[in-house]
């Protein structure tokens, strides 16, 4: 068996990957088909050309422009229920911690409560007809400001299911500073959510200092420019927080100019744990498995060192102990052939 196979075939779990972001070009050419006046183009040679970035701001306005395809709670529905599937089918996964942005769909005119139906009644679907055990991390888009937090820590307060694990914060950095939002993660802490913000992905090491000290993150995602600060790496290290990298990502994003520079290595070497992820892969041309792949290459793993990647994201995630057991046991036997 190759390494690929290997890899295709491995049970998985997922901790860093959008929920819009998750939109297949199969997905996007169906809700564009449904709101044409998007602007977003419904043939597949024109949705590849539609997502080539040419930086990270760019990649930003294409998300956005995939947000305003979700426009009623049918919409939404449909997205979750469809990345579910390609994520089970095709990936292999048995857990995945979606992050959601309800804010983005709230403003277009969604209600909260039938955001939050829509993808409890996916989520269930889902587990029933692909065995995938999704589980909700709300995200504040940083763009938005103050606006966007005060509304999303009140959607994760006042609108929770038991299927939401995390709080965190995503979109762009550079402009957006961590400190704003800490009475938001200190209310979500509070309420036994659980601390996954973006930093260090466009900006240096004091952003991921920052979501450290000021929002008490648990896990960082990205963490890129940790790598150029020795004494955070050792505090990393030394504290167990982990690191959710997406190899492809970085590279797509421009956060990482070439894949052979990419910090993953260095991170690794330092004791960090990791776990490996796609972020937004079909708009990156990626998926888990190819992530996997390229994590194979950069730590130079085998078959076993690719099954201890498994583990990794199993231990790390904030699925219920059973579902982490279950999991692991099928890494282990498939493992072992």
């Amino acid at each position: 068996m190759s390494l690929q196979d290997f890899i295709t075939g491995l049970p998985k779990a997922e901790l860093h990957v959008h929920h819009v972001g998750s939109a297949s070009p199969r997905i996007v050419s169906e809700l564009a088909a449904r709101h044409p006046d998007a602007g977003v183009p419904a043939h597949p040679e024109s949705l590849r050309e539609f997502f080539t970035f040419r930086d990270f701001a760019h990649f930003i306005d294409v998300y956005l422009a995939v947000v305003d395809l979700v426009r009623t709670p049918e919409d939404v529905r449909l997205l979750t229920y469809e990345v579910a599937r390609e994520m089970a089918e095709g990936q292999n996964l048995r857990y995945a911690e979606l992050t959601c942005t309800p804010y983005t769909s709230v403003v277009r005119g969604i209600a909260i409560q039938d955001y939050t139906e829509a993808i409890e009644d996916a989520r269930v679907a889902a587990e029933r007809d692909f065995g995938l055990v999704l589980r909700w991390i709300y995200d504040i888009p940083g763009e938005s400001g103050i606006p966007a937090a005060d509304a999303t820590v009140e959607y994760a307060l006042r609108h929770r299911t038991d299927a939401l694990v995390g709080f965190g914060l995503g979109g762009p950095e550079i402009g957006v500073p961590r400190a704003q939002f800490r009475p938001h993660f200190d209310a979500a802490r509070a309420a036994g959510l659980r601390s996954v913000p973006h930093a260090g992905e466009t900006t240096g090491p004091e952003t991921v200092w920052e979501s450290l000290r000021l929002l008490g993150a648990e896990r960082i995602g990205h963490g890129v420019s940790a790598a150029r600060d020795p004494e955070l790496l050792a505090h990393l290290a030394d504290t167990g927080v982990v690191l959710e990298v997406c190899p492809t990502s970085n590279i797509a994003t421009r956060a990482v100019d070439r894949i052979e520079d990419h910090p993953l290595r260095t991170f690794v070497d330092a004791g960090v744990t990791v776990t490996i992820n796609s972020d937004d892969p079909p708009m990156f041309a990626t998926s888990l498995n190819h992530d996997y792949e390229v994590a194979a290459g950069l730590l130079e793993l085998d078959e076993q060192g690719v099954a201890d990647l498994a583990r990794v994201a199993v231990d790390a995630s904030f699925a219920p102990d059973d579902v982490k057991a279950r999991i692991r046991g099928e890494i282990d036997a498939y493992a072992a052939g």
